[in-house]
């Protein structure tokens, strides 16, 4: 243990009880040779001495919390230990006292903050991704093209914006269904027969607009993902109130104050909130921050451009130079694949910061929306359902409330339920992508699909192996083999098509 020397500093000793007792002993002499204690029996030097020992070590164990704090220049600590620089971190005191792990250890690792690795990885990435940009551009030039994006028929894509305009007739129609019912003109069969007529005629009639007209790719896909937000709040307003008036109507209510009601106000306000989800109010945030929306937006054009500058100057010079992955060599697929992985996985982090993060914060903003959990942190995802759960919780909620429990409350099994979640989200998957681009090779489809083996691979590794693995194969899957293969994939059919045309 340690003891405190004559100048207030814990000294270690081999033998701590009899060094505490030859230090009572040395002081008792001292002080009664001055005259400062009187004679006492040996009783009373027993309870002093154990009042000594005591303070003795309580003395200690504070010295041993505070030399590190003495030694680091402490300012308040070394009022306290009398302000002399002498009795500081003097070399008799232990330097160790406790066993502790190295902070890059496999114990320790995940308690330390990472803040300063992640600035160096910043800066690392801006330094080596500005030079092969100078590279790129002193090699290559400027090889940015529009026509992929805005055809010179762009200007006469006005059948897509009429179409996005006239959409906004089906949710009037579905409240009109609403509002029929609640008034009893209409039974109840009849609405939900009513409810998919609008929900079907929704998406077929954009999606025959766009197939008849010859319009750029941008405006397809921007047409085709409105069309599914749009079909997607349908749904999710009409399942919405058939339970509320279920609710409203049975006799043992869980909620007393369940009440069925039609409000216009709040359909027009849900069908322009960053949610899917139909609810009759949402919680609000107090006010609209001017200067952080302004701010926002500023990054949205900065990120977007940058996606398109990466696309253009680096995707589609790799793409044009290459074979189909699936018809050439082997070894050479691989290395497109590869080669194109890099630049995917920046546009796709682009876009996933721009739309789940800018745009979708800006809107709340702009309509006080106060739920913005639009993500959670998938990057850490420990599987790929994992990932699926947390990377897109506007869909996930979504799927969670109108088709993976109503499928378990009708008693199909679990496995089952998750196959038909994934069943419909491969359908969209593939109507955003192959209507614009007129194919429908189903490979966006059996993308999605082959994530349902991978949920029960990659959570089976994750008992197993631990989290790590599961990580490694969720990034493998989606960033590097995935995206790149479905961009090569379409892009080369695309070509054959256009080329078999002409």
């Amino acid at each position: 243990m340690a003891v405190l020397d004559s100048g207030g500093v814990a000294v270690p000793t081999e033998n701590g009880v009899a060094d505490l007792d030859r230090l009572h002993r040395r002081k008792s002499r001292s002080d009664s040779s001055n005259g400062l204690l009187p004679d006492t029996s040996p009783s009373d030097d027993v309870g002093a001495a154990a009042a000594e020992r005591d303070r003795v070590d309580s003395a200690a164990e504070e010295e041993a919390q505070g030399t590190a704090n003495l030694a680091g220049g402490d300012a308040e600590t070394r009022e306290s230990a009398g302000g002399d620089v002498r009795f500081t971190y003097r070399p008799s005191v232990p330097a160790h006292r406790r066993t502790r792990e190295s902070p890059l250890s496999s114990d320790a690792i995940f308690k330390q903050s990472h803040a300063g690795l992640f600035n160096l990885c910043v800066v690392v990435l801006v330094a080596v991704n500005s030079r092969l940009i100078i590279e790129n551009l002193m090699k290559y030039g400027w090889l940015i093209r529009t026509d992929f994006w805005f055809s010179s028929t762009s200007l006469r894509d006005w059948p897509l914006f009429m179409c996005c305009l006239s959409l906004s007739v089906f949710p009037l129609a579905a409240f009109t269904v609403e509002k029929m019912v609640l008034q009893r003109f209409i039974s109840e069969p009849v609405a939900i027969i009513l409810h998919v007529i609008i929900t079907l005629t929704e998406v077929l009639y954009p999606v025959y607009v766009t197939l008849r007209c010859d319009s750029a790719f941008l405006s397809g896909v921007t047409l085709m993902l409105l069309t599914c937000i749009v079909w997607l709040k349908l749904v999710s307003y009409a399942h919405t109130s058939y339970d509320i008036r279920t609710l409203a109507n049975s006799a043992d209510k869980v909620d007393p104050e369940i009440s069925y009601h039609v409000s216009l106000k709040s359909l027009a306000y849900f069908m322009v909130a960053p949610t899917l989800c139909y609810q009759p109010s949402y919680p609000r945030s107090p006010c609209i921050r001017k200067g952080w929306v302004a701010r926002q937006f500023a990054k949205l054009v900065i990120f977007t451009g940058l996606m398109g500058f990466i696309i253009e100057q680096y995707i589609n010079p790799i793409v044009r130079n290459s074979k189909h992955p699936l018809k050439g060599d082997l070894l050479y697929a691989i290395e497109r694949v590869l080669k194109l992985s890099v630049p995917n996985l920046y546009v796709w982090l682009c876009m996933f910061y721009c739309f789940f993060h800018l745009w979708l914060n800006i809107l709340a903003e702009l309509l006080c929306f106060g739920d913005r959990e639009f993500y959670k942190d998938w990057w850490n995802a420990k599987s790929v359902g994992d990932y699926w759960r947390m990377w897109n919780m506007p869909v996930h909620k979504w799927m969670v409330r109108h088709v993976y429990f109503p499928c378990l409350r009708i008693k199909i099994p679990k496995v089952p339920a998750i196959i038909i979640a994934f069943l419909v989200s491969a359908v969209f998957h593939e109507l955003c992508i192959a209507v614009p681009c007129r194919l429908f090779n189903l490979w966006a489809f059996m993308g999605i699909m082959f994530q349902v083996p991978l949920v029960f691979i990659t959570n089976f590794l994750q008992e197993r192996f631990g989290s790590m693995v599961g990580n490694m194969i969720f990034w493998f899957s989606f960033c590097i083999f995935g995206q790149p293969m479905c961009v090569l994939l379409y892009y080369h059919d695309l070509m054959n098509r256009k080329g078999s045309m002409s």
